[in-house]
């Protein structure tokens, strides 16, 4: 019986984490948000291409 509350309180935090994420997509931690485009440069604005960092000395957004 305890096995079985347990499982559907589980459930029950899934469904409410779907239906967050459904309503309100912006409140996922950055990590977890699809990226809009390249990534670029927060200095000077180049792409960033198989780098971490540009030769401006900016980091990657």
């Amino acid at each position: 019986m305890l096995v079985k509350i347990i499982f559907l309180f589980l459930l029950a935090m899934v469904l409410v984490a779907l239906i967050g994420r459904a309503f309100f997509p912006s409140a996922l931690p950055r990590v977890m948000q699809k990226r809009s485009g390249p990534p670029r440069c927060g200095k000077c604005g180049r792409y960033l291409i198989g780098q971490k960092t540009c030769d401006c000395g900016g980091k990657a957004k």
